[in-house]
């Protein structure tokens, strides 16, 4: 008996039965208040009985219909959209068949127009009582002024609103939203999920004071980075956190709320947004293949490896002279760090006859080549190394695969080869010219990728920003007006990759890394970020070292045949006997200044027939001549661009 009671007293059950009384009480109070209108304000001529069979008729009916459409099983929310659609359908229904038994004669005394009344009235009561319901349910969720900590919205877009709502309903947690913010809105007073718009991104700062604000959550699926930039410096001025949600697209259902928030980081500022190249439609020339990739215990090598692996090669060589550094990227990998595993290879690419012996051994069919000396200020201190493991140990490789039949090899190059001014942009450019003459006299691909700076790859210049933050030191820059270019790693891997498919052979490719980022704002945006501030001193551009780089070379072609934000330029390829014998004869310092430049052409390579792409984007080709080192063709115009790098 005591399970039969609980039962029936479920908060589920006690909310169904209480919903189908309210529907219940509207009809009879609709047909009654129907009926008085009907008669001019008077129920003299109405027989009591006939109202009691009116009512039971429509509220049978009415019964019926909402229980089979699943009105009062709580398969809707009290009050929501579909709720009232589902009470709309079961009430009208309740009113024809009022109609018919009218029709017929069943209900004497009651006229014929007052189902119709009768059904308007029952509608907008019974829909009244579910939404003071649910006003009151949100009002009691609602959190509590007193504690909730309050946010601003930056974007008054779906992705707001709904996180707002999400907010209001109390599921986000202690958390109050008091102000929405978006640049892009123009009606005056407006409102989103009841909360007030109250300008854009300069009216931050006062909004935040007036309201009291904790936090700002930028809920935009591609804010503007001058606006995000603008946000970030007022939110520092009044100690607002700020976090960021992501767009839909990238999220694993299609609506927001609180725990999809992270927070801000660099890409969101940078004036671009990643781009997408869509490696998973063409990386499967890797499956079932033996690749090998040096410098695996790099930023980019390991990153490389990790991407390689998710195309289920044959077999992943990971190569690289520092022990520790694959001991890292192994375990990150598989979870545990077999050493004596034979997919790690320690060797170092000056040695040719290790090389050779492991390409002899392991004999594999792609090549990342991803070793190199990287450090632009410690190559010009030291050449000789620049060009023994750059350069070198390039032609060691290409001399390995070569021989052993190797039919792609990707080499990992740098936007400081383009009309290069360092020790590291010129054995860079070797490197370049050595794999465009290898591809000359070998079969298979051989070619070359340029990258900007990756960000926080080991040694970059936001890991060396973070260092000084998080000790208290100064920020150091070169110069005020010094710009570079940022790619963040996956960016820069799914290039690499990508590149062996869409690239032909003595080539080098090249990412659209949209507008150069002054350093000195990167490190001011870090500062933002981090909540820290710090000192920026300029040092002074060093030897080697250019105000702006360039992507594009002297007479360099930027062609996109394939990608619309992929480069492919033709490299003058070098022999690998011209650049010993110049390295021979001549310290390697003038040797590598000479090679560059002597661009020495050879013969061209027959093209392929380009790979069949379809990018998420519509391709075009670009041709554009890029005459001198200052300036570029800006795409789709014929006007120079003053700083291009």
């Amino acid at each position: 008996m005591h399970d039969l009671v609980m039962a029936l007293t479920a908060p589920w059950r006690r909310k169904t039965a209480l919903l189908a009384a309210v529907d219940g009480f509207s009809w009879l109070l609709a047909i009654l208040l129907a009926s008085w209108l009907r008669y001019e304000f008077t129920l003299d001529q109405v027989y009591g009985g006939a109202l009691v069979r009116a009512a039971a008729v429509a509220v049978l009916a009415s019964w019926l219909t909402g229980s089979a459409s699943r009105l009062y099983s709580g398969g809707y929310a009290v009050g929501s959209l579909d709720d009232v659609l589902n009470l709309a359908k079961s009430t009208i229904i309740g009113g024809f068949a009022l109609l018919i038994a009218v029709l017929l004669g069943l209900t004497p005394s009651i006229p014929r127009s007052v189902p119709v009344i009768a059904t308007l009235l029952a509608l907008s009561m019974s829909a009244a009582a579910r939404l003071l319901a649910r006003v009151y349910r949100a009002r009691r969720l609602r959190p509590r002024q007193s504690r909730a900590r309050r946010v601003i919205v930056y974007g008054s877009g779906p992705q707001g609103e709904q996180l707002i709502r999400s907010m209001l309903s109390g599921t986000a947690g202690e958390l109050l939203p008091v102000a929405v913010l978006d640049d892009d809105t123009e009606t005056p007073n407006a409102r989103v999920a009841g909360v007030p718009v109250r300008g854009g991104t300069g009216q931050l700062e006062a909004v935040a004071r007036e309201t009291r604000a904790q936090l700002l959550i930028v809920a935009m699926a591609n804010p503007d980075p001058a606006a995000m930039r603008s946000l970030v410096s007022a939110a520092a001025n009044t100690s607002l956190d700020v976090k960021v949600l992501p767009p839909l697209t990238e999220l694993l259902r299609p609506w927001a709320d609180f725990s999809d928030l992270r927070d801000l980081n660099l890409t969101d500022l940078l004036g671009r947004a990643p781009v997408d190249t869509d490696v998973d439609s063409i990386a499967g020339y890797l499956a079932g293949q033996r690749v090998l990739v040096t410098g695996a215990g790099g930023s980019i090598g390991s990153e490389l490896c990790r991407q390689v692996d998710k195309f289920k090669p044959a077999a992943l060589m990971m190569l690289d002279r520092d022990e520790s550094a694959l001991h890292a990227v192994r375990l990150s990998l598989y979870g545990k760090a077999d050493l004596d595993s034979p997919d790690v290879i320690l060797a170092d690419i000056r040695d040719a006859d290790r090389i050779r012996e492991v390409f002899l051994r392991h004999k594999p069919d792609v090549v990342f080549h991803a070793a190199a000396l990287k450090h632009l200020a410690m190559l010009e201190r030291y050449p000789e190394e620049a060009w023994k493991t750059n350069v070198l140990g390039t032609i060691t490789l290409l001399d390995a695969a070569c021989e052993s039949g190797v039919g792609k090899f990707i080499n990992v190059s740098t936007d400081k080869a383009a009309n290069p001014s360092s020790v590291l942009g010129r054995s860079k450019r070797i490197g370049e010219r050595l794999v465009a003459g290898t591809a000359a006299r070998c079969g298979g691909t051989f070619l070359s990728v340029r990258f900007g700076n990756v960000l926080g790859s080991r040694g970059s210049v936001l890991t060396t920003f973070a260092e000084q933050l998080s000790s208290g030191s100064p920020l150091t820059v070169t110069h005020p007006e010094v710009t570079r270019f940022f790619m963040t790693v996956p960016e820069a891997v799914e290039l690499v990759i990508q590149a062996a498919a869409i690239g032909r052979s003595g080539e080098a490719l090249v990412l659209d890394m949209g507008e150069p980022v002054r350093i000195t704002e990167l490190a001011e945006m870090l500062m933002a970020l981090s909540g820290r501030q710090s000192p920026i001193v300029y040092t002074g551009l060093g030897r080697g070292e250019k105000l702006h780089e360039e992507l594009f070379g002297s007479g360099e072609l930027d062609r996109r045949p394939v990608h619309p934000a992929i480069s492919h330029i033709r490299v003058s390829g070098i022999d690998t006997a011209t650049v010993r014998t110049v390295g021979s004869q001549l310290d390697v310092a003038r040797a590598m200044t000479e090679l560059v430049d002597s661009e020495v052409s050879i013969p061209r390579v027959r093209e392929p027939q380009p790979v069949e792409f379809r990018p998420t984007a519509r391709s075009e080709t670009r041709d554009h001549v890029h005459v001198t080192s200052n300036h570029h063709w800006d795409s789709g115009t014929s006007t120079p661009q003053r700083g291009h790098r």
